[in-house]
């Protein structure tokens, strides 16, 4: 009897070639895997000098925790190293000047900042200022402007008597403003003493033609009214002529004036054998009477000499504040007679003696004195320069 043998079919060898390749694979591979995981386990233990011997590991039980420590180290340092990120390139300046704040921090900062511009903080009328103790406060209250009208002329004495003015202005404590006005043109000889004066000063000139000697103080000082009005200057005024002799204490004296201050001066008489006495007589500060020696000026309503009297210069300017009467600007008259200058225009400032300040308390003393040295026909020198200065009457042999 015949057999047959039949043959497997390509397909179904490959297929359970396949599959028992497949499972021979996986087995194969399962068996690798695992071989080459121990292969590398053994070498970095042989690497470490870690080994799985019992009787070794008994002998160093510190060494493997060791070397784990030492590769996650080294891990870990290698991986900050590497750059994850894109970097931004700085400004050489602003390399260094990274700075962390605490948020509490910013807040203390912000609030000392507040507090130190809050004792910083000037007001108008004063401020305060904190010792070294930080107990004591000191207060400081700006003193008022002095202003100083000086009406000048060219004659033979002018240089000694602004030069002696000048030295005088020099000890008062600022702010001193110092108007001198001259007639018709500044010269230079006068404009020369007060560049060397160090004194603050503005040189004014009157452009009014003046024909007689007593209307040119008056112009002059109406003048320096204007100029103080137009700009506003906000001080006490005060009439000082360069031929007079004045005290320190007076220029100190007259930033205690409200508003119209006032007290004697002494002056000599024109035979200049004796000193007269012109002024007010006070009860404290309270004018109560007029000292007065002239027959001819016993009809004036305030027997007050130029330079005896001062006045808070916002009357000029500001009438409202004081309840002013009048509409026009203040000035000096010079359509009256020779020595009632003083009382028409002081009857354009204050009303009666009630407004008025008697200065020092008591005007009890001297503090300026006026008297009439000047020779009115002398030459002015001009340049103060002797011209011809190689001329002699006697010559040496």
């Amino acid at each position: 009897m015949a057999s047959i043998r039949r043959t497997l079919s390509p397909m179904y060898h490959d297929r359970a070639h396949e599959n028992g390749g497949a499972h021979k694979g996986f087995t194969i591979g399962g068996s690798s895997s695992k071989h080459n995981s121990s292969q590398f386990l053994s070498y970095l233990t042989k690497l470490l000098g870690v080994t799985s011997d019992p009787k070794i590991s008994r002998r160093g039980p510190w060494r493997r925790p060791f070397y784990q420590f030492l590769v996650f180290f080294l891990l870990g340092f290698v991986l900050g190293l590497t750059p994850f990120g894109k970097m931004e390139d700085v400004n050489g300046s602003d390399r260094f000047s990274f700075e962390i704040k605490q948020p509490y921090v910013e807040e203390r900062l912000e609030n000392n900042n507040n507090k130190k511009r809050e004792e910083v903080a000037v007001d108008a009328v004063s401020f305060v200022a904190e010792t070294e103790t930080g107990n004591k406060e000191i207060s400081f209250v700006p003193r008022k402007l002095i202003i100083v009208v000086t009406p000048t002329y060219n004659r033979a004495m002018q240089a000694y008597y602004l030069n002696r003015i000048a030295q005088t202005l020099r000890l008062v404590d600022s702010p001193v403003l110092w108007i001198v006005v001259e007639g018709n043109a500044a010269s230079f000889e006068t404009s020369e003493i007060l560049r060397k004066t160090g004194v603050m000063y503005r040189h004014l000139v009157c452009k009014r033609n003046m024909t007689s000697i007593k209307d040119r103080g008056v112009h002059q000082r109406n003048t320096a009214l204007e100029h103080i009005e137009l700009h506003k200057l906000d001080g006490i005024v005060y009439f000082a002529d360069d031929d007079n002799i004045y005290s320190l204490e007076l220029f100190q004296s007259l930033r205690q004036i409200s508003r119209f201050g006032t007290w004697p001066v002494a002056m000599l008489a024109p035979s200049k054998n004796k000193a007269i006495l012109e002024g007010p007589v006070c009860n404290g500060s309270q004018v109560i009477g007029w000292h007065t020696n002239e027959k001819s000026k016993r009809l004036r309503r305030f027997h007050v000499d130029m330079s005896g009297f001062a006045f808070n210069s916002t009357i000029l300017w500001d009438p409202k504040r004081w309840r002013r009467p009048f509409t026009h600007p203040t000035r000096q008259l010079d359509t009256v007679k020779e020595g009632f200058q003083e009382t028409t225009f002081i009857e354009q400032v204050v009303a009666d003696e009630s407004e008025m300040e008697g200065v020092p308390p008591a005007c009890s003393r001297i503090l300026n004195w006026h008297l009439h040295l000047d020779a009115r026909d002398v030459p002015y020198p001009q340049g103060w320069a002797i011209q011809k200065n190689l001329q002699a009457l006697i010559t040496m042999k």
